[in-house]
């Protein structure tokens, strides 16, 4: 599959956000989105999930060959804060949701789902609104995975997470890469560099990709705030 984005472009009153943003993302690959506070990653992603109607510019999913317009089952969005319902148990939100969805690939028992995401037995029967912010977070990733979207679109996604959780969050992601798209929305660069394969820099509204080549973590570094800062020579 192909994420195919043609000329995407995006205002707000008077601010100018994505100014013919292209790009092309393919499966297999991870993908760290870079770009300053601001630069319009989440406005970009909301063009993408349809949350946002772009006001100029083309989306296209290209699969065997076929170009088409998107689907809503082809993408998959983990907001960087999470919309999970706080009334019920984790337990009982992995089984209404399985309940609803009963064309799950190769379903799972819910305990199967939950050792996925390595959620500790003692939480799985817990008021979701008593989950901390990380946990609210995993339950978010994982009923993505479990619809498994051709797309996923990970919005600052391990940032709440310890560094035990966020290991194992980005160990799951490499799993996953095979048969999805995975952009990962990101100021962290230190993730972005250890998880990703391609880092893919938003700024002044549009995309560009920083090639690593052989450069060593420090000068692959110095390469991305020369490109956020805009200077010619990058």
């Amino acid at each position: 599959m192909k994420l195919i984005l043609e000329n995407i472009e995006k205002s707000f009153a008077k601010k100018h956000v994505l100014k013919g943003a292209s790009f092309t993302f393919e499966t297999g690959l991870i993908y760290g989105l870079i770009g300053r506070n601001g630069a319009g990653k989440t406005t970009l992603f909301n063009c993408i999930n349809e949350d946002l109607k772009m006001d100029a510019g083309k989306i296209k999913v290209e699969t065997e060959g076929e170009v088409r317009n998107p689907r809503p089952e082809d993408i998959g969005y983990v907001l960087s804060t999470p919309l999970v319902p706080e009334f019920l148990t984790g337990y009982e939100f992995l089984k209404f949701f399985l309940e609803a969805n009963t064309d799950i690939k190769s379903p799972k028992t819910i305990d199967e789902y939950f050792d996925m995401v390595s959620m500790p037995v003692e939480d799985r029967n817990r008021l979701i609104k008593d989950y901390s912010h990380g946990m609210k977070n995993k339950m978010q990733l994982l009923i993505t995975l479990i619809a498994d979207p051709g797309i996923m679109l990970l919005d600052e996604p391990l940032t709440s997470f310890d560094v035990v959780v966020a290991d194992e969050m980005k160990q799951l992601l490499r799993r996953e890469k095979e048969d999805h798209i995975i952009i990962l929305s990101t100021h962290i660069m230190e993730l972005a560099l250890d998880l990703c394969d391609r880092i893919v820099i938003l700024n002044d509204g549009v995309l560009e990709e920083i090639q690593k080549e052989s450069l060593d973590d420090h000068a692959f570094k110095d390469k991305i705030i020369a490109a956020l800062k805009g200077e010619d020579n990058v």
